[in-house]
């Protein structure tokens, strides 16, 4: 059975490993990629190298139509709707809840949240009308342990997030027994915005395992909510226990501050 799964962000760091662990297993992958052609074309030669089937597809991910547009240009180059979609890519912004911008907040909003709620939609209108010896198709959205563990910055990236938690169940209700929905909650992976080096390597074994949260136990996870056709409407946190160590601001500057005490 050919099988087939459509990664958003899929190029670069957590997305790349999610592509790999599907590749890994033998499923055909479609690696989006919205700025990353190099490392795009990378995924697939390595993919490929492992006997399946892959295809690298660009394009932003700002509104309707640009999910509209990419669904229908996977199809068009797998021959088929996947068998699943993996809505990894996001829009990672500082704001507050003092200072957050209408622009800012709908720009975040369209990506984290509308995209992967109308490929869900399409997801299942193309599995619904066709006659799939194989099952039922599946989506698993990547979140982030700040839904389960609320601090007030990245106030907006934030909300969407827990917008897109909470549409995980909405969705896994109204689109079964056609489709799946599932969502991985992972912890910190990867500096991101301006934590230096330092400031990571603190973060990272901030939780209650006292050690970094491996991408590939995330993506092996996510692999799991896809293969796996027992399980719909559900999120499992893949952080070493970082939602459960409660901080009164994001991880970053908790450990700026003690840099700063330490000096």
């Amino acid at each position: 059975m050919t099988r087939w799964t459509m990664i958003t962000g899929g190029s670069r760091r957590l997305g790349r490993e999610i592509c790999m662990a599907f590749a890994q297993r033998g499923w055909n992958i479609v690696c989006h990629y919205r700025d990353s052609a190099a490392e795009a074309g990378d995924v697939v030669e390595q993919a490929r190298t492992l006997g399946v089937q892959a295809l690298a597809l660009q394009g932003s991910l700002d509104s309707e139509g640009d999910a509209e547009s990419l669904f229908h240009r996977a199809c068009a180059g797998i021959g088929e709707a996947p068998s699943c979609i993996v809505n990894n890519a996001s829009t990672f912004l500082p704001d507050a809840a003092t200072d957050f911008v209408a622009q800012s907040f709908l720009r975040q909003l369209q990506t984290n949240l509308l995209v992967p709620l109308v490929l869900g939609k399409l997801l299942h209108a193309s599995w619904s009308q066709a006659s799939h010896a194989s099952g039922v198709a599946s989506v698993v959205n990547v979140l982030d342990q700040k839904v389960y563990n609320l601090n007030p910055d990245y106030y907006s990236y934030t909300l969407t997030k827990l917008a897109l938690e909470r549409a995980t169940i909405q969705q896994a209700q109204a689109l079964a027994p056609t489709l799946r929905v599932n969502s991985v909650v992972p912890g910190l992976m990867y500096p991101s915005g301006p934590q230096t080096l330092e400031n990571f390597r603190m973060a990272a074994s901030a939780n209650l395992l006292r050690r970094p949260v491996e991408p590939a136990r995330v993506a092996e996870a996510v692999f799991f909510m896809a293969s796996n056709d027992g399980i719909t409407g559900t999120s499992v946190c893949v952080d070493n226990g970082q939602h459960l160590v409660p901080l009164p601001r994001d991880i970053m500057f908790v450990v700026d501050d003690l840099l700063r005490k330490n000096a």
